[in-house]
């Protein structure tokens, strides 16, 4: 069965977030036909990675109301680490980014609502 997260390699606390190394392995779902002779990581799947990690590690049990200033710079292949960026800006606002090897992949602002029970 192929994996729907990458590998949590390493996390570290920060003043307003946190900083999470992802392995990006070969056998996760979405490089899946996406595409066949090039693989390439979906931007919706770091999006909603962006979502999931802030929730688990920032947020808790909010949902995410819009998206803002959405940025892909670079091209996510298989067999890359990628060090991903959580900081939460406001209480209804936080940003994200995926960088590797110092290079900017994606970035982009999350707003958030209430928690929900």
């Amino acid at each position: 069965m192929k994996k729907l997260f990458p590998n949590l390699l390493q996390q570290q606390s920060r003043d307003q977030g946190i900083s999470l190394l992802l392995d990006i392995s070969a056998d996760l779902h979405y490089f899946d036909g996406h595409f066949p002779d090039a693989p390439v990581l979906a931007g919706v799947a770091q999006l909603d990675w962006a979502v999931q990690f802030s929730q688990q590690f920032l947020l808790g049990n909010r949902q995410v109301v819009s998206v803002e200033v959405l940025k892909f710079q670079q091209m996510v292949q298989p067999g890359c680490q990628l060090r991903l960026e959580l900081d939460v800006q406001k209480a209804d606002t936080s940003t994200f980014s995926y960088r590797c090897d110092e290079r900017t992949v994606a970035s982009g602002r999350l707003k958030w609502g209430p928690a929900v029970e």
